[in-house]
Parts: structure tokens; C-alpha cells; sequence
């Protein structure tokens, strides 16, 4: 039976576009680089129509880039994108925590304690720290259903999942991020909404620190990012 489901679901262009924004997010398809049409269509089995209906919801989205010419590249990376979208999600994850401490049962509070222990284990490694760090923030958010913040949070989520691992590169990094969660989750479990919505928003800012850094290093500073070493603006 899944054998004769599979062409449908490898026909569609909700199957590309998704296969193309896993490629994006994980830079498979690296920032910069040239989309050829043809050569796209063969790699995932599609005809060219699917394609470039995926390809306009990406361009959409801000994660393709427009040619002159008429092409397609994949958005480039850029200090001034992290610092803001970064500076968006802080708020963003402040208002989430706040109602998830208003708002988590026992048995949330059971699954985020589990949650930080696996972060913990993987604070070493950086895929696996930032795949559970994540999984924290998932989990805070659905506890607490907050239908709009959920809403922004996943339109900016695409272009923050290709800045997120250079939060990760330093272990002193990790090791505080793994601090800043562990501090979340209590203030959580304590239904102190106000300190975890502080909390949340210091951890976020403190991430975009680490990820501007990480980017200066590797595409030079921004004036946005503040390259005479001010601090960003929040």
C-alpha cells in the first residue's frame, strides 16, 4: 500500500516544497547557491510544474532570492537578518513562557523536566544540543497555546532553523543555553509567569549574541550587527 501511495505523495508540490525547506534549513542547499530547474526535478523524482509551485512558496517566504536574470538563489545569510529575526523571537518566546507558566499541568511540567535531562546529555554535541534545545521551546509552546504567537513563530521559523546552529558552535555556549533552559523550566513548574517570560526573552537575546558573533566570523560584521563591537539593540 505505501508503495502505491508514494508517486502521489513524490507528484505533489506540498512533497517539494517540503523536501526543498529541509534541504534549506539543514544547508544541504547552502545560502548563495544556484537553483537549476532541471537538475532539482531529477534529484526528487518531480515533474518541473510541483517544482515551481514550490519553488514560488519558497520565494514567498523569503528563502529564495530573485536573479535579475530570472533564476533563483538560496537566500544568503547576513548578521542583520539574525539580529532581527532573533530580536522578533525573544518577544515572542517572552509571551510564550509567561503563558505556559500560567498554564502547565503537573504533567507538562513532567515533560519538560525529561526534555531538559535529554538536552542535558546532549549538551555536548552541537546538533544534538540544538535538536533538544529546540524540542524544549516546541514543547513550552504548546503548553502554552497561544494560537498567535504560535502563528508568528512559525512564519519566521524557516528562516531562524538556518541561524540556529551557529548559536551551538562554542561549548561555553551550550553549556549556558542548557543553564537558560534549566532556569525556564523552573520558573515554569514555580507558575512564575513573569520570570520565565525574563528568562526566555535574556536566553533568546543571549543567542543572538552568540549567533552574530559566529557570523562575523564567518561573513564579516554588519553595520546592523553593531561591527565597532557595540552591543546589539534590543
Amino acid at each position: 500500500m505505501s508503495t502505491s501511495a508514494s508517486p502521489r505523495r513524490r507528484n505533489g508540490a506540498q512533497f517539494v516544497y517540503e523536501e526543498l525547506l529541509a534541504q534549506i534549513q539543514d544547508m544541504r542547499l547552502e545560502p548563495g547557491r544556484r537553483l537549476h530547474e532541471t537538475e532539482l526535478a531529477a534529484a526528487l523524482g518531480v515533474s518541473r510544474t510541483p517544482l515551481r509551485e514550490a519553488l514560488r512558496l519558497l520565494l514567498a517566504e523569503d528563502l529564495l532570492e530573485q536573479l535579475p536574470t530570472g533564476g533563483m538563489v538560496v537566500r544568503r545569510l547576513s548578521t542583520r537578518d539574525a539580529a532581527e529575526l532573533y530580536a522578533v523571537r525573544a518577544r515572542l518566546e517572552a509571551l510564550v513562557a509567561s503563558a505556559a507558566a500560567e498554564r502547565a499541568a503537573p504533567a507538562d511540567v513532567d515533560r519538560l523536566t525529561a526534555l531538559l535531562q535529554r538536552n542535558e546529555a546532549l549538551a555536548g554535541l552541537p546538533e544534538g544540543a540544538m535538536e533538544s534545545g529546540h524540542a524544549i521551546h516546541v514543547e513550552i509552546e504548546r503548553i502554552a497555546d497561544h494560537s498567535w504567537a504560535s502563528r508568528v513563530l512559525a512564519q519566521i521559523e524557516g528562516q531562524l532553523a538556518r541561524y540556529r546552529r551557529f548559536s551551538n558552535a562554542s561549548p561555553d555556549r551550550r553549556a549556558a543555553a542548557l543553564t537558560e533552559h534549566r532556569g525556564i523550566v523552573e520558573s515554569i513548574a514555580a507558575a512564575d509567569a513573569v520570570q520565565a517570560g525574563a528568562r526566555a526573552e535574556q536566553h533568546v537575546l543571549a543567542a543572538r549574541e552568540a549567533t552574530v558573533a559566529q557570523l562575523e566570523v564567518s561573513l564579516g560584521p554588519s553595520p546592523a550587527a553593531g561591527s565597532s563591537g557595540s552591543r546589539l539593540p534590543t
